[in-house]
């Protein structure tokens, strides 16, 4: 900071202005407090929070091409508006003159019609879906034309419990995929992951801990140990910290990395680029609540991969917006 300062003194003689760039907020923070400008560094910034691609929109349109809809199951969307649509992007539409008369869409890989949802399964590994939004995240984690799925939403939303229950149906009951791997960033709050006590196993399981509670919600166990046994006797689950799966290859499993919003840019493409062959990968999170100290909801890699992805066809996203968890968890994520 006094190297700066000297810095700055020496632009000021020569009739220059200095301002200090920086991701640390603290170094801000300080700079400010000294009378320096300061300012982050804004080129790495993806798009708004409040801008970010959500996966679907409503849109109105006439009773006749709602009944066109009805009764062929599609429709062109150049007939219905004039803006861009994107691959995969769910559409609902509305009667523009009032009715109840509504339908849910999806765009196809093309971006040029709009199909009939037709949702194939009730119940995913015995999860019914509560709500829209969690309708289409189902369709988009069932479908293995859809490699890559973006799933961002508060705490509550049900991400974490629709993943793994679409990843274990596919690997337990339909064999889509061999495995079903499950990880998440390791970003420490408190202690790291070293000053943990025990073996491998017994420091990752304070951090994974949200992912078997899960598991034991889905596989339905009651006693303590239960879903240790049952996990021990399936080869093809596992659960890692994501520092654990770097450098290794991934074919044939269905991938799902969870608190991606804790990613950067580098990390999430070194990730993506170790997916292989007939592997699906899902990257969920809420960019609102990111411990990572030098990034926010603006370079965070799950934002990144959103709005870099939302034109392409082997890649689908979906914001939850309803909490589902309860009353009280909905009203914490909306107020604090």
């Amino acid at each position: 900071m006094a190297k700066n300062l000297s810095l700055e003194e020496q632009a000021k003689e020569d009739g220059r202005s200095v301002i200090l760039v920086s991701k640390d907020a603290l170094v801000r923070v300080k700079a400010d407090a000294i009378g320096l400008q300061a300012e982050d560094f804004l080129s790495d910034r993806v798009v708004d929070v409040d801008h970010i691609y959500s996966g679907f929109l409503e849109l109105y349109i006439g009773k006749d091409h709602l009944q066109r809809f009805y009764d062929k199951g599609e429709l062109v969307l150049a007939d219905i508006a004039d803006h861009p649509f994107y691959p995969n992007q769910f559409i609902i539409m509305k009667d523009a003159f009032g009715s109840s008369a509504s339908a849910i869409g999806i765009v196809d890989q093309n971006g040029k019609k709009v199909k009939k949802l037709i949702f194939h399964h009730e119940h995913i590994w015995g999860i019914r879906p509560r709500n829209v939004q969690q309708t289409m995240a189902f369709e988009l984690l069932m479908r293995d034309d859809i490699p890559l799925v973006t799933l961002i939403g508060k705490a509550g939303t049900g991400k974490t419990l629709l993943a793994l229950a679409a990843g274990l149906m596919q690997t337990e009951d339909l064999r889509t995929y061999k495995k079903l791997l499950v990880a998440r960033p390791i970003v420490p709050m408190g202690k790291d992951l070293g000053f943990l006590p025990g073996e491998k196993e017994e420091k990752l399981r304070p951090w994974m801990q949200p992912i078997f509670d899960n598991l034991e919600y889905l596989f339905n166990t009651k006693k303590p140990g239960e879903l240790d046994a049952i996990l021990a006797g399936m080869s093809s689950i596992e659960v890692e910290a994501l520092t654990y799966i770097r450098g290794r290859s991934l074919p044939e499993q269905f991938i799902i990395i969870d608190e991606a919003q804790n990613l950067t840019k580098h990390e999430v493409k070194t990730i993506l680029t170790r997916v292989g062959e007939k592997s699906k990968i899902i990257l969920m999170g809420d960019p609102e609540q990111i411990d990572h100290p030098y990034l926010d909801e603006y370079n965070n890699g799950l934002t990144y991969v959103v709005e870099k992805f939302k034109d392409q066809k082997i890649a689908g996203h979906i914001r939850l917006v309803k909490g589902e968890r309860s009353a009280l968890a909905q009203l914490a994520a909306d107020l604090l």
